[in-house]
């Protein structure tokens, strides 16, 4: 990995470039300017719309609650040059220039934070009626399919299927989950821990269909193997999301096993003078001793601030930071405010606080004896003493933190 930008007494960069405006570039942008940068910062966008929040799509945006979620910031106050609607082509480190649709932008420090693309379903491209989740213009063009209750099909069972099954729920549509796995959640929780979300489809009126997979969509239908037919005025597509790097395709960037970019414990990547921050890029977290690539919000909020730091490193007379935080995440669903904190991977032990059949619970993973991760239902004061426990690396004992009347704060050895 390079070390170029964080030599002390190096030049400062003139010219920062952020590949990608949703919230990793645009937190990038704004850290460097409140961390005291004052060279040219320039944000490039794919999409027109000025840089907006993710979240609410699936929620306010989606429901017609709210016109959009654009960020709070006053991007020409703080001398951050907004370029949208142009997309990055490619990148020459030789030449230290990005390419994109509007030409060569050249650059002394780039940040490559193009985010995810959702995973698109087989054979069903171009089919009339067939919808993603993941932009403003897919929440807008969803947002007259629920005004009008069409029947729906959400094909995947994962967070964002969740949300938007619950969102068209509350508009009155008829909803259908299909789920090629055997129950929700299935790459992301145990099958003990996601059993009991199971329920949560049928108390909202929601039909789930499991070990169920397309074989195709037509007009107005969605047909399983199995050879039954759902009637769908609309089709969501929510099985997944990959790092958006094609573009990056013979720049000598080093990806890793899932096609992100391979940033290091400061966030560079194998090129000098440039960093990767957000959906697109992985970490190795020394927290849990392996390569972490973290699809979610609070990543693309906390990663910048490190970003920012390490680019000033030099000019700033002190050393780089490392990036290692314990990998937070929330999802509202079915009436559920869910919360997760940390990494279960390694956990040896799994423990229960309260009944999964009730409103509210939580489950804590721990490795020898510390807490490593904890889902929280319904128990927002349990996620966030259990973050700080997390971070802190704070033995636990098992029999009080058993006690779901506890505070899991006042539950340490």
């Amino acid at each position: 990995m390079s070390e170029q930008t964080l030599e002390p007494g190096r030049s400062a960069p003139r010219r920062v470039v952020v590949a990608g405006a949703g919230m990793a570039g645009v937190r990038t942008a704004v850290a460097l300017r409140e961390q005291g940068f004052t060279g040219t910062v320039t944000l490039i966008g794919a999409e027109p719309h000025q840089p907006y929040d993710r979240p609410p799509l699936s929620k306010a945006v989606l429901l017609g609650k709210a016109e959009d979620s654009a960020f709070d910031v006053d991007f020409e106050e703080l001398g951050i040059e907004l370029r949208l609607g142009c997309e990055v082509r490619g990148l020459r480190p030789g030449d230290h220039e990005l390419d994109t649709e509007a030409g060569p932008v050249p650059y002394d420090v780039l940040v490559i934070a193009t985010g995810a693309e959702p995973v698109r379903l087989p054979g069903a491209e171009g089919v009339r009626g067939v919808h993603l989740l993941r932009t403003l213009d897919d929440a807008e063009r969803l947002r007259p399919v629920l005004a009008r209750q069409h029947d729906v099909v959400v094909v995947g069972a994962g967070w964002i299927g969740a949300e938007f099954a619950t969102a068209a729920r509350e508009a009155g549509c008829a909803v259908t989950v299909v789920e090629a796995a055997e129950r929700p959640l299935a790459e992301a929780l145990p099958a003990e821990v996601a059993a009991p979300m199971t329920a949560w489809y049928a108390e909202a009126g929601v039909a789930l269909r499991t070990h169920a997979r397309v074989e195709r969509v037509e007009a107005g239908a969605v047909v399983l193997d199995d050879g039954s037919r759902l009637p769908a005025g609309a089709v969501v597509v929510g099985i997944g999301a990959r790092p958006a790097t094609a573009w990056l395709a013979g720049s000598g960037i080093e990806l890793g096993a899932r096609d992100e970019v391979a940033a290091d414990h400061h966030l560079m990547t194998s090129l000098p003078d440039v960093y990767a921050v957000g959906d697109c890029a992985s970490f190795p977290s020394g927290r849990y001793g392996e390569r972490l690539l973290v699809h979610h919000w609070d990543n693309a909020l906390q990663g910048p601030r490190t970003v920012a730091t390490n680019i000033l490193a030099g000019q700033a007379g002190r050393g780089p930071a490392v990036y290692d935080p314990v990998p937070y995440f929330w999802s509202e669903q079915f009436g559920r405010f869910v919360q997760y904190a940390g990494h279960h991977a390694d956990a040896d032990r799994t423990m229960w606080r309260g009944d999964p059949a009730d409103a509210a619970w939580s489950v804590c993973w721990l490795r020898e004896s510390r807490l490593v991760a904890l889902l929280a239902v319904g128990r927002p004061r349990d996620l966030a003493q259990g973050r700080r426990l997390i971070e802190a690396g704070t033995a636990m004992d098992a029999d009080l933190l058993a006690d779901p009347a506890r505070p899991l704060k006042s539950a340490t050895a």
